[in-house]
């Protein structure tokens, strides 16, 4: 492909640049991409955390981030809530969040279930040896499907933590059909506008063998469950070097692709903003889907989920869902058809620059006239400088974030 500033050097090149504008201009208006409550708080890594006066210290001031996040990138309109932090009375507390949603336009996005904090969750939840501790992790699940069709929110997300640290000390085979019997009851209270997903993750906590450690393992228990299951792929949750755009393309083929949590790392899942160590990466995953059917591309939720320990909470936020906009709308420049000509002709360079050189384009202009012609802030990372917003917060809250010392949201 051309440089995009080359290409409007020409008629012909008018009417390329034209195309290519009104393509990702489409691209743009369909993307979304949910944030996390928890990523506006005090959350920290697993060994600590460092307090940030303007974090959100409550669900209302999640609820406020979220809707700046919203108004700065206009591709933030719902939040994911984690039960036991955002609702901590469960089903009592739903009336509480819909007033959120009316005062501040943000709707309610995935319910993520906590079966893992718990001391009970020792050794594991939907998985343990204990039916009685099986059966109050069915009961969280159940409560959160019933919380997420009150709220009118499509996914419930769950994370499993379980598995074991030993050899021999659990049994791998037994464990898989406890998981089945849980994950299949909850399938069953869905409602007809619901879907459950199902992640996975190779390690940490457990340190010998986790219960769901692969796609693989995810889409058997997810298809055992019912077809209202889907999995959910983290781009943190994976070994070094694994292809992950390929296990998003299987996915997508098998219409067993429900969504990401997008995040980005180094050495392992290391929490980092969207883009910050491979672009590179992202941008095949959204090739993939940016290839895909528009139907398909329909029924895949993006969401983040990244532990903003060390940059401030909200300037992290506004600069992940800016680096999504970004890397998608370098997608969506692939001439598809071009390249699928190439590929059958096994013109393996030619098809190689046709894919890569959409990666190496400047698309911020465009991308800024997008959001210029949508009323939205040209530079969202210097509106919320200028905004004040960030320095309101901490004034805000700063005396009771002083006094934050908890691990979690």
């Amino acid at each position: 492909m051309r440089n995009l500033e080359a290409a409007s050097m020409t008629a012909n090149g008018v009417g390329e640049l034209a195309r290519v504008t009104e393509r990702v201009w489409k691209a743009l208006d369909e993307f979304r991409i949910e944030v996390p409550s928890w990523g506006f708080s005090n959350t920290g890594t697993r060994f600590g955390k460092f307090v940030q006066a303007s974090a959100a210290t409550n669900i209302e001031e999640k609820f406020a981030d979220a809707a700046q996040v919203n108004v700065l990138t206009g591709a933030s309109p719902t939040v994911a809530l984690h039960v036991l932090w955002d609702l901590p009375g469960g089903l009592k507390d739903v009336p509480a969040i819909q007033a959120l949603e009316a005062k501040y336009g943000v709707k309610s996005g995935s319910i993520n279930p906590n079966l893992f904090q718990d001391q009970e969750y020792k050794y594991g939840s939907i998985a343990n040896p204990s039916a009685e501790i099986r059966g109050k992790a069915l009961k969280h699940l159940l409560d959160s499907v019933e919380i997420g069709r009150e709220l009118g929110s499509k996914d419930v997300s769950m994370w499993i933590a379980d598995g074991s640290n030993y050899p021999g000390t659990q049994s791998m085979r037994r464990r898989i059909d406890w998981m089945s019997e849980v994950l299949g009851a909850t399938h069953a209270a869905l409602g007809p506008d619901q879907r459950m997903l199902v992640e996975y993750k190779p390690f940490e906590p457990a340190f010998y063998h986790t219960d769901i450690a692969d796609w693989g393992m995810a889409l058997e228990l997810a298809r055992r469950a019912g077809p209202k299951a889907k999995v959910l792929v983290d781009t943190g949750h994976h070994y070094q070097g694994t292809n992950i755009e390929q296990i998003v393309a299987w996915l997508l083929h098998l219409g067993e692709l429900g969504g990401f949590h997008f995040n980005d790392r180094k050495y392992a899942d290391d929490d980092l903003t969207l883009g910050s160590i491979d672009p590179y990466q992202v941008f095949r995953i959204f090739h993939e889907i940016v290839s895909a059917s528009e139907d398909e591309r329909a029924h895949v939720a993006f969401m983040i989920d990244q532990s903003h320990n060390l940059k401030g909470k909200m300037e992290a936020m506004v600069q992940t869902v800016v680096s999504a906009q970004e890397l998608y709308a370098k997608a969506a420049l692939i001439d598809q058809s071009r390249l699928a000509e190439l590929q059958q002709s096994c013109r393996l360079v030619e098809a190689e620059e046709c894919f890569r050189s959409a990666f190496w384009q400047d698309v911020r202009p465009i991308v800024r006239e997008w959001r210029q012609a949508r009323g939205l802030a040209v530079d969202p990372l210097a509106a919320l400088r200028e905004s004040g917003y960030v320095e309101w917060a901490a004034k805000e809250r700063g005396s009771r974030n002083a006094g934050s010392v908890s691990s979690y949201a």
